[in-house]
């Protein structure tokens, strides 16, 4: 196989056999999940589990993987003040691939159907990486069950990536699928999938998915809610993207202000020393998205610390 194949699939198995890990870095196993099972959406059964308790928090992961990339940092994090509500995405982990080609736009009605069948009317989202395009995607098409959402290490169009990563995303395919038989990738979904006969089948709805230009400048414009974007100082996409991100979020526009009081109410994480590859398994990710996600506001004024 090409240098496609090393600079792209090798670099996500290799993240995917690092959170295949159940514990956590202080050796802490993952608790069990209270809740497990499928439902159906739109010709799909997706794959969902339930830990924790508290406000309710969907949890999405990235592409190629499934909620396993998770369990060894971020998902036992947010489960101790949280109800998280992992869902595996179409066509990854537990979850059926169906008939249909893999499109956001459609994993976002799907997840709003996931939702209503579980009976959650509004929750928080954090997604990473093609996680974050269908959370993404599920506010700006059903913004009421979205209160806060946090996108992770993805762009809001396809030009957000480096030019050379584009080439390497096109090339995902069928034709790698034997060669990637070793992998920690491979063997993780064959471990969980429905049937796992259809890695083939995967690499190639998720070729296609990427290579289809998308720019949705628009939608992000018109989305109301708190939004925070996270990223790596060494992520896939690129820095210029990220600031445009924010700004059409209406951040970054103007100073805040002595008091703050122009504050817009999206919010920028740059996480140092983290490439998009290992960004879910950060130990900064989870302090870092918590207190946007409950609400809670910055540092204090500089009139607030000197008050006698």
């Amino acid at each position: 196989m090409n240098g496609n194949f090393s600079a792209l699939t090798v670099a996500i198995a290799l993240t995917v056999a690092a959170a295949t890990n159940t514990a956590d870095a202080q050796g802490t196993a993952m608790p069990n999940a209270t809740k497990s099972g499928h439902v159906q959406s739109n010709g799909v059964s997706y794959y969902y589990e339930i830990h924790g308790s508290g406000e309710p928090l969907l949890l999405l992961h990235g592409g190629l993987g499934s909620t396993d990339m998770f369990r060894s940092s971020l998902l036992p994090a947010l489960a101790k003040t949280r109800k998280v509500i992992a869902v595996d995405l179409q066509g990854h982990g537990r979850t059926t691939l169906g008939d249909r080609p893999i499109n956001l736009i459609d994993i976002g009605n799907d997840l709003a159907q996931v939702l209503d069948q579980l009976r959650l009317e509004q929750v928080d989202v954090v997604g990473y990486s093609f996680g974050a395009g269908a959370g993404l995607r599920l506010a700006i098409q059903h913004p009421t069950a979205v209160r806060r959402l946090v996108v992770v290490s993805a762009p809001y169009a396809q030009n957000g990536f480096f030019p050379e990563m584009l080439p390497q995303q096109a090339a995902v395919g069928a034709a790698m699928a034997e060669q990637m038989k070793e992998t920690p990738m491979y063997k993780s979904y064959v471990a969980v999938a429905p049937n796992p006969n259809d890695f083939p089948r995967l690499l190639d709805r998720m070729g296609e998915f990427m290579r289809r230009p998308y720019d949705w400048s628009e939608d992000v414009k018109k989305l109301s809610i708190p939004v925070m974007l996270v990223y790596g100082d060494a992520d896939m996409v690129r820095p210029e993207h990220i600031v445009q991100f924010y700004q059409l979020l209406g951040g970054g526009l103007k100073d805040a202000g002595w008091q703050r009081e122009h504050m817009a109410r999206a919010r920028l994480a740059i996480i140092p020393d983290v490439t998009h590859y290992e960004m879910f398994l950060s130990p900064s990710l989870a302090p870092t998205i918590l207190p946007f996600l409950d609400g809670k506001g910055g540092s204090k004024t500089w009139a607030e610390h000197v008050k006698p």
